[in-house]
């Protein structure tokens, strides 16, 4: 019998970070570009032709096409997810200006907000809501 104790409450209780995120991919190829060359995220490793992953920090970033019925896409024009990276302040215009040098079209320039971030927010080439932000 194990020594351990399960704590009260939900078992849930016991997670303490994403450990990583899949993001479903239209077109590989353009997002592996899109990841890999121009966010330039650090590659993991490739599992199959249908998943690949980049580190981002301490968690993984993997992109996968959907091999089941459950892992469809959302339909094009849907919002499907929104995925925020944190930065240091002064990187926020910095990364506005290299996604720009890049060809990827701002959906607001690097703002400001009320609530203490500063934000920059754009999409990737499968339409998902990105996130640049720094807390100032």
């Amino acid at each position: 019998m194990s020594d351990y104790k399960t704590p009260p409450g939900s078992p849930f209780q016991s997670i303490r970070s994403i450990d990583y995120t899949v993001v479903f991919v239209r077109d590989m190829e353009a997002m592996r570009r899109f990841y890999g060359e121009i966010l330039g995220f650090a590659f993991a490793r490739q599992l199959s032709e249908n998943w690949l992953e980049y580190k981002v920090g301490s968690n993984t970033l993997a992109l996968s096409r959907p091999r089941r019925l459950a892992d469809e896409p959302t339909p094009k024009g849907s919002a499907a997810l929104q995925l925020a990276f944190r930065v240091p302040p002064h990187y926020v215009d910095l990364c506005a200006a290299e996604l720009t040098k890049n060809g990827v079209a701002l959906l607001s320039p690097p703002t400001d907000q009320s609530f203490g971030h500063r934000t920059l927010f754009f999409r990737d080439p499968d339409g998902n809501l990105l996130e640049i932000y720094a807390e100032i």
